[in-house]
């Protein structure tokens, strides 16, 4: 799926209240898209007010899915507060939302939100790289396909560059560029991009398993020595923010 040739600009005119940001997440930013992927769509929306003290609960998350034009569209955004409430969390998926450089959609908050960014990373962020790799692992040996195995490793290098270097980058082949990781790697990316749920066999050696304790062994290092501080320093400047922006809105 090429996402230069498809317009996504009248996803975002389509919603209920405003968007705040909308990026391009999923295999797209991780650098191994498949002629047949999905579009993952997430973003931060807007609720009003009234919305937020009325009696009926509000939609903090809102999800939905649809095919347009034989492309399967994945939409997930979250109200303001508790997009900044899981950013403050060592959550790095949101991070890798707000941070992609696949950008459909921007506003001066979601300017105001990236420069802020660096204030939440933190040691902790270890974990979340961590357990996601833990969980892919184990999809990838229950399905064999070569999905699961590439996030594996593109979580645990994302993870050891982000102690490494206090940034984010969720792009494998721009990660294999600049850490050490199996030669293999290249080729399950070209073979990926043939097939969605293309499975790996013949493709990964024996020594898979051996190389994936490697960059766990790696990733631990890489915490025990990061930079990063253990809480974050940002917490009031998005608190400051967030009832800024609601008032405005």
């Amino acid at each position: 799926m090429d996402l230069e040739q498809f317009d996504l600009a009248p996803v975002v005119a389509d919603q209920p209240d405003p968007l705040l940001f909308a990026t391009v997440s999923g295999a797209h930013l991780y650098g191994f898209p498949s002629r047949d992927s999905d579009v993952d769509l997430r973003g931060v929306h807007l609720l009003p007010v009234a919305e937020l003290i009325g009696l009926t609960d509000p939609e903090e998350t809102r999800t939905r899915m649809w095919d347009r034009d034989g492309v399967e569209l994945d939409l997930v955004t979250h109200d303001l507060l508790k997009f900044v409430r899981l950013m403050l969390r060592p959550n790095g998926y949101v991070l890798e939302q707000l941070l992609s450089p696949l950008v459909v959609h921007t506003t001066d908050v979601h300017a105001e939100l990236t420069a802020l960014a660096p204030g939440v990373l933190t040691g902790r962020h270890a974990h979340h790289y961590r357990g996601f790799a833990k969980t892919q692992w184990k999809l990838w040996e229950t399905t064999g396909e070569l999905k699961p195995l590439l996030y594996t490793f593109r979580a645990l290098l994302t993870g050891i560059h982000l102690m490494n270097s206090g940034r984010v980058l969720a792009d494998l082949p721009q990660l294999l560029a600049e850490i050490p990781a199996p030669s293999f790697l290249p080729e399950l990316i070209a073979a990926k991009a043939e097939a969605e749920h293309g499975t790996a066999a013949g493709l990964v050696p024996d020594s898979v398993a051996g190389d994936i304790a490697a960059l766990h062994a790696a990733l631990d290092f890489a915490q025990s020595g990061t930079a990063l501080p253990e809480a974050p320093s940002a917490r009031d400047a998005l608190g400051d923010l967030v009832v800024r922006v609601r008032l405005q809105g």
